[in-house]
Order: structure tokens, then sequence, then C-alpha cells
């Protein structure tokens, strides 16, 4: 059983290493959709292509488990991407969104690499500061559609995000009480693995700025 939480563990963190930054942010090539379904599919399809959304959506459920208290600190996250969403929906900027979303990446691996944590409070707080950067990068793809596709999109990422923090959150709870691991080896080899993608992503954003395409 040891060998099975370790390896959805891996398994994770091979997702994430594999996957390349420059895989695209935006389903259907970044049009808007124009009708319900293909806006749900553009939601669900949103945080799964965007790797630096997938990782720290993952971090969440992982760091949830670490701490305590539930299912809070992805909840904090989820809704308050739906804001997001809606400051981006009124034409609010939001200062250095990108860099933002990469520094929450990194700083949550940190949170999960460390042998001991933050408190439950400050992480809720900061997963609800990070969802409102990512939730405001959602709100692109989606930006000039009819209310109806609206509601489809913004149900089909809250559901797709709060569906990968909760497998991440069993997962872990599987790691740490069930297969009687207490040092939380595991989760902290994928806070490292969380931090790489971070770095990539913040690394990636420094030399774009340097050398423009």
């Amino acid at each position: 059983m040891r060998q099975l939480g370790s390896v959805a563990l891996g398994a994770i963190a091979v997702l994430l290493v594999a996957a390349a930054p420059s895989l695209a942010h935006h389903p259907f090539g970044g049009g808007t959709p124009d009708n319900v379904v293909e806006a749900f599919l553009s939601g669900t399809g949103h945080p799964l292509i965007g790797i630096d959304h997938l990782a720290f959506v993952i971090a969440s459920g992982l760091l949830a488990a670490a701490i305590g208290g539930g299912l809070l600190i992805p909840a904090a996250f989820v809704v308050a991407s739906m804001l997001g969403t809606g400051i981006h929906l009124m034409s609010i900027d939001l200062p250095v969104p990108e860099v933002v979303i990469s520094a929450s990446v990194l700083l949550f691996g940190v949170f999960l690499a460390l042998k001991t944590p933050p408190s439950r409070p400050i992480a809720i707080g900061l997963a609800a500061i990070a969802g409102i950067f990512h939730g405001h990068a959602y709100g692109e793809a989606i930006f000039g559609a009819e209310m109806g596709a609206l509601v489809a999109y913004l149900l089909g990422f809250a559901f797709i995000q709060m569906a990968i923090a909760v497998a991440a959150y069993w997962i872990a709870k599987a790691v740490l009480d069930k297969l009687m691991e207490p040092s939380g080896l595991a989760l902290r080899f994928a806070g490292f693995v969380i931090c790489g993608v971070g770095v990539t992503f913040l690394t990636t954003l420094v030399v774009d700025a340097i050398f423009p395409a």
C-alpha cells in the first residue's frame, strides 16, 4: 500500500515535469466559445492544459492534506478564481499576472517541501490571492461571451479544479495517514517537483522579457 501511494504521487510528478510550459493556455485555439457545451469544455480544459494552473491546483490539494482542516485551501482558491474571472470580464487589469501565477506555484511548492508548512489561515489567504490571479487569466478565454456560455465556463473550471484538488488531497491523505508516513517525505518530494515547475515558468518569463521574440 505504501508503494501504491508513492506511485500515485510519482505519477503526478512525472506529469508536471513532462509537460512543457509552452502548452497553450486556451482550449479551442483561444477562440471565444459560442455555446454552452463549448464553454463548459473550455472551462474544464483551461486548468488542464495550463500546466502552471494545474500544478497550483494539485499543490493546493496536497497542502490541504499536509496542514489539515479539510479542503478549505483549494476551496478558497476555486472561489477566488471565479472572482478573478469576473474582475477580468470587468476589464480590470491586475499587475504582472503571469509573474504572480508562476510565483504562486513556486511558493506552494516551497510550502510542501518545508518540514513545517505555514499555518492554515496563511495558506488559505495566499490560496485566495493566487486564485484571483489564476482566475483573471482564465477570463481571457471567455471574454465577450454571452451569459449562458459564461456561466457554463465558470462551472467547468470550478468543477475540474475542485475535482483535481480533491483527488490530490485524498492521495496525500492516504500517504500520510493510511500508509503511515508521518515524515511526509513523499509530499515534500512532490513539493520540490512543483517548485521546479514554478521556477521553469518564472525563468521563461524572464528570458522572454530580456529576449522578446
